[in-house]
């Protein structure tokens, strides 16, 4: 029986001084401690301007030597909260919110969305359905797809401006006061191509971006 208590002691000892080589290797944690290659994703992507190093934010999007590449880096110089990703993101859903506020005629929420004067040519389409009657029944589908085209920075003014190619998809049904069918189908999914650019002043506290010239 002492023989054996003196071997549990023995392997008891050992035990204990392998834990504390692990600990003294590997160290404590408190909580919880992200993994290297999450610690390495979380830094800022403006450090990555700032110090001149390839910044994935833009590269992901554009050749960060290029025109476009220059003007987001100058964006992000001058708006701290400014991401091309999440300016990518946002198009996205302002495309589908800007696409069906005007086959709906929604024009508070386009007056919300566009400068002036793309407001005007939206609304009076829109107000030329209304007096002739028309309604119209759609169905945004999705975006197929989504590209950053280019991008601008004035410096003086301050104002960025980031041009996007949409590809949505929708169905679209213009009936008269008669209920009769005068464009469109509801079976039929219409693909259309938009190049759209939108404008903000970097660096202010309004933060939205507002559709300023459309092209097809």
């Amino acid at each position: 029986m002492g023989s054996t208590l003196v071997q549990l002691l023995f392997l008891a000892a050992v035990a204990v001084f392998l834990v504390m080589r692990l600990l003294s290797v590997l160290g404590t944690r408190e909580g919880f401690e992200p993994k290297p290659e999450l610690r390495n994703a979380r830094k800022s992507d403006h450090l990555s301007v700032i110090d001149g190093t390839d910044d994935p934010d833009i590269t992901d999007f554009a050749d960060s030597e290029s025109e476009t590449g220059k003007a987001l880096a100058e964006m992000k110089r001058a708006d701290r909260s400014f991401t091309t990703r999440e300016f990518v993101s946002g198009s996205r859903q302002a495309y589908e919110m800007i696409l069906m506020a005007f086959e709906e005629g929604d024009l508070k929420l386009l007056e919300s969305l566009l400068a002036p004067d793309i407001y005007d040519s939206f609304s009076k389409v829109i107000h030329e359905r209304e007096e002739k009657g028309y309604e119209v029944d759609a169905t945004f589908i999705g975006v197929r797809e989504i590209t950053l085209k280019s991008a601008s920075y004035d410096a003086n003014e301050k104002e960025g401006e980031i041009t996007m190619r949409f590809v949505g998809e929708l169905t679209s049904v213009v009936k008269d006061s008669a209920g009769n069918v005068v464009e469109g189908s509801r079976d039929e999914i219409k693909r259309q191509t938009n190049i759209w650019t939108f404008a903000r002043l970097m660096g202010t506290d309004n933060p939205n971006w507002l559709l300023v010239a459309t092209d097809e």
